[in-house]
């Protein structure tokens, strides 16, 4: 943010988007701003799951006073779950009206693209909550976070190892950028790995992400996925354990969700009748975009997003450790039968 939460005054945040990693990291950013003592910070921040929380639940959080602090903090991840009648949307919106002024509410919309708009907060004017927010006017801050083009991954790339205190040659950021894509999860633990292998004395040059970022680790998970569309688990396993191997369960999660959105962006082009322009809609190599469609037709797109669905719930269980990454991708697999 540019501004801490501490000198403008909004009480509602809404961070919204399809780069998960950097709205993870928005969040973080502003809990730090509450103040240098961790435990007293740590007393002023609720964090709630919109899927399990009740209306009596968030309010409560919501109108609590804070404890030796200016303002206490609220997450509130998957807010629309429990708002799909106009009438719990009226309690939401009423909620977010009489929300006191030392209370900061996070609303973290993690979203997708569907056929060329957004699925949960679509940008237009007739949507409930975006006539909300033009009505709400300094009450709030809205935030799109949305994944980099994969031609603008280069540069995001040289501009994460700054902040992380290191450097990329262009070269290598080029070259990593083609390896994993615009998934910025992923990229941002290589990043780490790469800077951490030159002891950050040196910029990262093109033989080192040759040598330590496993060239073969996106064909064997398409592999992998192509194994679950012909209905062979077995098969499914037997490669993810041998990718375990050699792969950090994160990064090997962070390839399998890019494989299955990339899937039901494929899909969506093919079922509109524009298999042709696949590999510029999706702005893919040629070759890759062919092996693309060709898995993508191995699917339907309710299966497809299904199976998306799934992942973004095994993410929130890695996120809060419930299940160690090696258990949860194992079970994955085995529930895809």
């Amino acid at each position: 943010m540019d501004n801490p939460i501490t000198e403008e005054k909004p009480v509602v945040y809404i961070f919204h988007g399809d780069d998960s990693f950097t709205i993870r990291r928005q969040v973080g950013a502003m809990t730090k701003q509450l103040g240098a003592d961790s435990s007293i910070a740590d007393l002023n921040i609720t964090r709630l799951d919109g899927r399990h929380a009740n209306d009596d639940e968030i309010r409560s959080a919501v109108n609590s006073m804070p404890f030796l602090a200016e303002r206490r903090l609220v997450i509130l991840s998957y807010p629309f779950v429990r708002l799909g009648t106009d009438a719990a949307r009226k309690r939401f919106l009423s909620m977010l009206d009489g929300l006191p002024p030392t209370t900061a509410l996070v609303l973290v919309v993690e979203d997708v693209i569907e056929k060329g708009k957004w699925k949960s907060l679509p940008q237009v004017d007739t949507n409930w909550l975006r006539k909300w927010l033009n009505a709400a006017g300094d009450r709030t801050i809205y935030r799109l976070f949305q994944l980099p083009r994969i031609k603008d991954m280069p540069e995001w790339v040289r501009k994460e190892a700054r902040q992380q205190g290191g450097q990329f040659d262009p070269e290598a950021a080029a070259a990593l950028a083609a390896h994993i894509g615009n998934d910025t999860q992923l990229a941002s633990l290589e990043i780490t790995k790469l800077l951490t292998y030159v002891d950050y004395k040196r910029p990262v040059g093109a033989d080192d992400v040759s040598d330590l970022t496993a060239q073969t680790g996106q064909a064997d998970v398409f592999e992998m996925v192509d194994s679950l569309a012909g209905g062979n688990t077995r098969q499914a396993l037997t490669l993810l354990h041998r990718l375990l191997e050699v792969q950090d369960p994160l990064s090997l999660f962070g390839m399998v969700t890019r494989q299955f959105r990339l899937l039901i962006q494929a899909r969506e082009v093919l079922d509109e009748g524009r298999g042709a322009q696949l590999a510029n809609e999706l702005h893919l190599h040629p070759f890759v975009a062919e092996k693309l469609a060709v898995q993508a037709r191995r699917f339907n797109i309710a299966q497809l997003e299904a199976i998306y669905h799934r992942l973004l719930l095994l993410d929130e269980t890695l996120k809060t450790s419930q299940a160690p990454a090696e258990l949860a991708l194992d079970t994955f697999i085995a529930e895809l039968r």
